[in-house]
């Protein structure tokens, strides 16, 4: 069963749908993001520098230093991360239904969320399962944090859809990530080396995403143009995966 969170995800997604016959762009020759090797060097930094907590003494002891902080001078939990972390995806669709064209169409752009979401939630699932962190409040699957994760595969997404446009775009996406990560461990639910990994592989999957695409787009192209088709958007949360379904006829 879905979350209120991920249905409104789903719902803002498919009023999007009707934006289609109506914004339609070639946009196939633009959605690939050229691969460069320092792209790589803002996520990696981001992944090792949670790596590296494992072990080491000194970012270790940050990580309880930051939850004591937060323990001394937060009193009450604010759940808004669980709905901020999926505010920069969203935005790509409400900002294109408002007439503001970003970078694709809207089957290209889904795709490359989809591809995105998917590389995001088998990497954190996976990762999740094989370290069995402990959470500041306790459970066996703190590293790394999924909100983080899914928040900064947004914010990229909303990056490179809208960096032409405006940059102002892709910062505010970034902001929003960034406080969805703050928001983890006010929460008390991530250390710092949780959110830092979390948010290097949000961004690194969406970067992918973009870099994979013209072959991943070749599953979803048909050479009948009135062909029926169905365009499958994976989705993770924090504590669930799940598929979204879009019908085209």
């Amino acid at each position: 069963m879905f979350q209120k969170n991920s249905i409104l995800f789903f719902l803002l997604f498919f009023c999007s749908v009707g934006a289609q016959n109506t914004v339609q762009k070639d946009s196939i020759a633009k959605s690939n993001l050229k691969f460069n090797y320092k792209q790589l060097i803002i996520p990696s930094i981001l992944i090792g520098y949670g790596i590296v907590g494992f072990d080491n003494p000194e970012l270790l002891g940050f990580n309880e230093q930051v939850k004591t902080e937060v323990n001394e001078h937060i009193d009450e939990k604010v759940s808004l991360d669980d709905f901020t972390q999926h505010v920069p995806a969203v935005s790509v669709y409400v900002i294109n239904n408002l007439g503001i064209d970003g970078k694709n169409n809207l089957k290209d752009r889904s795709i490359i969320l989809g591809t995105s979401y998917l590389l995001m939630a088998t990497t954190v699932t996976g990762l999740k399962h094989i370290t069995h962190v402990e959470r500041p409040d306790g459970g066996q699957n703190s590293f790394p944090s999924g909100h983080t994760a899914t928040a900064f595969a947004g914010a990229e997404f909303l990056f490179q859809e809208y960096k032409d446009v405006s940059i102002w775009y892709g910062i505010s996406g970034y902001l929003v990530a960034t406080g969805t990560g703050i928001f983890r461990m006010l929460n008390d639910r991530h250390w710092l080396t949780d959110v830092a990994a979390g948010a290097g592989i949000g961004i690194l999957s969406t970067k992918v995403a973009y870099w994979i695409f013209p072959y991943t787009n070749k599953l979803f192209t048909k050479n009948n143009k009135n062909s029926k088709s169905v365009g499958i958007l994976p989705f993770y949360n924090g504590n669930q995966t799940g598929l979204g379904v879009l019908l085209k006829f």
